[in-house]
């Protein structure tokens, strides 16, 4: 192949390259606060039994072999969801700020968020994750090409790859029970909570439950639902009896970081300027390289 054709192709590669990441960062659902389902958990009913792991385990056929639900040795080092594990349970000691707490120890359940403006979905160039309508952010393990730029993304460090897997492995996360949800039942840790600490419903009601129960209990909750905003706002929305930041929880804005990558990438695509860039840089190469041929030969 010629030189010139050579540039060519790869011009049109990269052109080509760039239609289909604008595409796909343009391609969104269209949000519907009212059909949009979501889970509210209380923190100050959980007693960290440690049932909703169990379920979760079971529902999506993880590691029951080599999983120990019973014993409290497990939360004396915290925990993140991994490949084999959607969702934890961790316990954080008595709040230093809220000497009222009835209880010595707090238990928070950690999984997937599910955000509204995902920066997951906005990372992945080939759709292999998508925000469905009624809120979970599912995933495609056959469009998944393993670059792992979503777990780059993800603000709360949650989404996990299979490392251990040379042949086939998958990003693996929380999918808010979707196939459940869609026959009309509830998510697998939702139904195995035996303190209701989980309450799964439409968001928007349960942001508003959430509120009335701190009005109804201002001593008993910060006046603050963590997930109402932050990022955008997610689909997991948490009612704490201190503040967040002693809970494990990330301090974050509450503009979606996808919000700012996707009008940079859209505003480059939209007008070509990264394959007209590159068409440049090759074509003052190629002349470059003819000038110096041309002085050799003569």
């Amino acid at each position: 192949m010629k030189r010139r054709t050579a540039f060519s192709v790869a011009g049109t590669i990269v052109l080509g390259m760039g239609k289909i990441n604008a595409n796909a960062k343009q391609e969104k659902n269209d949000q519907n606060e009212n059909e949009e389902y979501g889970c509210l958990i209380d923190a100050t009913l959980c007693l960290g039994c440690r049932e909703c792991e169990k379920a979760c385990n079971r529902a999506n056929g993880l590691s029951l072999q080599t999983t120990e639900f019973s014993g409290n040795t497990v939360f004396e080092t915290q925990r993140r969801p991994d490949a084999d594990h959607f969702t934890v349970v961790n316990r954080y000691s008595k709040s230093p700020s809220r000497s009222q707490d009835e209880r010595n120890e707090s238990y928070i359940k950690t999984q997937c968020m599910h955000c509204k403006e995902p920066s997951c979905v906005s990372a992945c160039i080939v759709g292999a994750l998508q925000k469905n309508p009624h809120g979970p952010v599912v995933y495609d393990a056959d469009r998944c090409i393993g670059c792992r730029y979503c777990l780059i993304a993800c603000p709360f460090q949650i989404l996990a790859y299979e490392y251990d897997d040379p042949v086939a492995p998958r990003v693996r996360k929380c999918n808010f029970c979707f196939e459940r949800v869609a026959e009309g039942r509830q998510p697998a840790c939702v139904e195995a909570c035996p303190r209701e600490a989980i309450v799964f419903g439409k968001r928007e009601e349960l942001i508003e439950l959430a509120k009335k129960k701190i009005r109804e209990k201002p001593s008993r909750y910060v006046s603050h639902i963590y997930g109402e905003k932050e990022v955008g706002g997610t689909s997991w929305v948490y009612l704490t009896g201190r503040p967040a930041k002693e809970l494990g929880f990330p301090a974050l804005d509450e503009k979606a970081p996808s919000q700012l990558t996707e009008s940079l990438q859209h505003g480059l695509f939209k007008y070509g300027l990264p394959p007209l860039a590159i068409y440049g840089v090759l074509g003052g190469i190629m002349r470059f390289t003819n000038r110096k041929n041309n002085v050799e030969n003569e």
